[in-house]
């Protein structure tokens, strides 16, 4: 579901970085805020307690995306939606890389803990749980949720935080696709607990809604994972062009026609070829790492030469 869709429209830019807002979150908003109404005496509270959460979810999205450009990888874009954020990074495809930006998301949750806590002790030393009942309601509720994305988003299950952070350990000694092919099995084994928690456990019938719907949106991302692995482990097999190396990643590229033409669309080895296509003569001022789909100059990939390398699989 990419910004660039349909239903996503752009809310504001921070740090180089635009978050986007899809439409389906006013719907769920409308539900949850009316269904909220009990907890305090005004409604407004509820549309607060709502935007709060968002607001933790957003700050969530820009710990991963900061965390990623930190370590040399791109992030431009975040989008929230019903099922929280989703921040779109692209770290160097290093196990060091990838586990820092994923665990920096959790962490920015861990971070907000004292700072809750210290304000729920400014209320009550100052009385204001007395004079503004509601007050002390919504910080305790703040507290709640933000503690409950930690941990849910720390559920070793792809591909939540914890399952992507379950990966990249496993990346060390595994290697890249290997590790990536046990996140998504233990993620699948995870989704079989969400849904049997929907089937079998006592809860009203929208929030048995929400676990399937969360299950469902876990499966596709798991299957999506599990095919990603099979292409990386088929991708690391390859011979590798010696005398070249991405200037992102390292990896060297694999001898063959991988790269399509944007003018003709035929296959070629832009390698081979110096970036230009052999068959309509298209010259390429990027080229594509068939590893971590970064683009760079081709001469920059001279100049990052390092030996010829193997993916671990």
């Amino acid at each position: 579901m990419p910004p660039s869709k349909p239903g996503a429209f752009r809310l504001f830019r921070l740090a180089g970085i635009d978050v986007f807002l899809h439409w389906s979150w006013f719907v769920v908003a409308l539900y949850e805020v009316q269904g909220g109404r009990g907890h305090y005496h005004s409604p407004v509270w509820n549309v607060l307690e709502y935007l709060t959460l968002f607001l933790i979810v957003t700050v969530h999205e820009f710990g991963h995306s900061l965390a990623c450009r930190q370590s040399g990888g791109t992030a431009n874009q975040v989008l929230l939606w019903p099922l929280g954020g989703l921040a779109y990074v692209n770290p160097p495809q290093r196990p060091g890389a990838t586990l820092w930006s994923t665990a920096a998301g959790p962490l920015v949750n861990v971070i907000l803990i004292p700072i809750i806590v210290c304000l729920a002790l400014l209320i009550r030393y100052l009385g204001l749980q007395i004079v503004i009942p509601d007050l002390g309601v919504f910080v305790r509720a703040v507290a709640e949720m933000n503690l409950v994305l930690l941990i849910f988003n720390l559920l070793p299950v792809y591909p939540l935080d914890g399952g992507q952070i379950l990966r990249s350990l496993l990346w060390f000694a595994l290697g890249r696709a290997r590790s990536l092919t046990v996140a998504t099995l233990v993620g699948f084994l995870g989704v079989l607990g969400l849904v049997a928690l929907a089937v079998l456990g006592n809860y009203p019938i929208g929030v048995r809604l929400w676990i399937g719907i969360i299950a469902a949106f876990m499966a596709l991302n798991c299957w999506r994972g599990f095919q990603r692995a099979r292409v990386l482990a088929r991708l690391a097999a390859l011979p590798r062009r010696e005398g070249f190396a991405c200037p992102s990643c390292g990896s060297a590229p694999p001898i063959g026609t991988f790269w399509a033409c944007a003018q003709c669309h035929k296959q070629f080895d832009t390698f081979e070829t110096h970036a230009v296509c052999p068959y309509c003569g298209a010259q390429f001022a990027q080229t594509s790492c068939a590893d971590c789909g970064i683009q760079s100059p081709l001469s920059g990939w001279a100049a990052a030469t390092v030996p010829a390398q193997r993916l671990q699989t």
